[in-house]
C-alpha cells in the first residue's frame, strides 16, 4: 500500500513541478520522506491574507489517497477553520464516509479524487471565505462574525509576520 502512495505522490510532486499552480508552492521537507511535503500559501488577492506567505506541512499517511494528508500551518495564522496549533480543518481533510456530526455530508469529505492541487486550492478558497459554522478556532469565529476590526488587525499582524520570515 505505502509503495503504491509514494508512486501517487512522486508523481503528483513531479507533475507540480513541471505545472506550477498560482496561489502556492511545495516541496519535500525532507528528500528522503515523500510522505511529508512543506507548503507555502500565498494569500489570495482581495482578501485580508494577501501578501502574506504561510508555511505549512501536508503529512501523508501510508494509505494514501485512501485516507486524507493532514495539513498543519508552522506560520502564525488567525482564521476560524485554523486550530490554534495550525491544524487545518476543511471538509475535504475530513475521513471518508458520513460525518459523525451531521454537520458535512459524505459528498464534502475526502475522497481518492483528491490531490495535493485540490487541497491546497481547498485552504486557499478557505482563507478567501472562512466557514464560521463549524469553526475550529471558536475565538476567530467569534471575532470574524463580532469584532470584524480586531479579526482584521490580528490577520494583517499575521501576513507581516509571514514577510518578515522569507
Amino acid at each position: 500500500m505505502a509503495s503504491q502512495a509514494s508512486l501517487l505522490l512522486q508523481k503528483q510532486l513531479k507533475d507540480l513541478c513541471k505545472n506550477p499552480v498560482d496561489g502556492f508552492s511545495a516541496g519535500l521537507v525532507d528528500e528522503t520522506n515523500i510522505f511529508e511535503w512543506s507548503v507555502t500559501v500565498i494569500g489570495p488577492p482581495d482578501t485580508l491574507y494577501e501578501g502574506g506567505f504561510f508555511n505549512a506541512i501536508m503529512s501523508f499517511p501510508p494509505n494514501y489517497p485512501n485516507s486524507p494528508p493532514s495539513v498543519k500551518f508552522t506560520s502564525e495564522i488567525w482564521h476560524p477553520n485554523v486550530y490554534p496549533d495550525g491544524r487545518v480543518c476543511i471538509s475535504i481533510l475530513h475521513p471518508p464516509g458520513d460525518d459523525p456530526n451531521g454537520y458535512e455530508l459524505a459528498s464534502e469529505r475526502w475522497t481518492p479524487v483528491h490531490t495535493v492541487e485540490s487541497i491546497v486550492l481547498s485552504i486557499i478558497s478557505m482563507l478567501s471565505s472562512p466557514n464560521d459554522e463549524s469553526p475550529a478556532n471558536v475565538e476567530a469565529a467569534k471575532e470574524w462574525r463580532d469584532r470584524r476590526d480586531e479579526f482584521k488587525k490580528k490577520v494583517s499582524r499575521c501576513v507581516r509576520k509571514s514577510q518578515e520570515m522569507l
